[in-house]
């Protein structure tokens, strides 16, 4: 039993990561802020190419493999890309694993839920918590997102079939950010000197 006054280390200690994770995200907005207008232009670019590129890449294998809506492998890109490749490699974790989970949960209540709406309020829920359950709460949100367009979003043929095919779209995207990024990085550090 915990006295008044008393931290649990558990709390504590997230505590103390989500204060570094927050001090150096707004080191980085702070860096990145004080920047001269024609260094952002530069910085801001370069995002822009790596993000279009990974798009780009994504879409265009998501259409030559016929997956059924390729645009989601095109999305999954853009939001992963980060402007650094471990940036952008923790964050397609994340998104992999939000998939999964709530293409599970999805096709969980696909099955279950026959189109209640109170079904995919609980499946919605059920994601997030699992991510939590499991230590990942980052992927939590896109575990709920990918649940909603399994429930939500209109697709041709049976509940697992959309399940597997939101899931190998979300590959894809995530997969074509990295390798962009990770090329992107190669390039900053030849012809730029930045460190990897």
């Amino acid at each position: 039993m915990l006295q008044s006054g008393a931290s649990h280390p558990m709390i504590s200690r997230d505590d103390s990561r989500r204060t570094a994770r927050a001090s150096a995200a707004n080191s980085l907005f702070a860096f990145l802020k004080a920047l001269p207008l024609g260094e952002r232009l530069i910085e801001g670019g370069f995002m822009a190419v790596q993000a279009v590129a990974g798009a780009s890449l994504a879409f265009a294998i998501g259409r030559a493999l016929h997956t059924e809506q390729a645009f989601w492998a095109a999305i999954t890109a853009i939001a992963v890309s980060q402007h650094s490749y471990i940036d952008t490699r923790n964050l397609s974790r994340d998104q992999f694993i939000g998939a999964m989970v709530g293409g599970i949960c999805g096709l969980a209540g696909a099955l279950l839920g026959r189109g209640h709406f109170a079904a995919y309020a609980a499946t919605v829920a059920v994601a997030i918590v699992i991510c939590w359950i499991v230590n990942v709460g980052s992927a939590a949100r896109l575990g709920g997102i990918t649940a909603t367009i399994m429930l939500l979003v209109p697709g041709i043929g049976p509940a697992w079939d959309k399940a597997l095919l939101r899931l190998g779209e979300v590959t894809i995207g995530t997969v074509c950010a990295l390798l962009v990024a990770w090329l992107m990085s190669r390039i900053e550090q030849r012809w730029f000197g930045k460190p990897g």
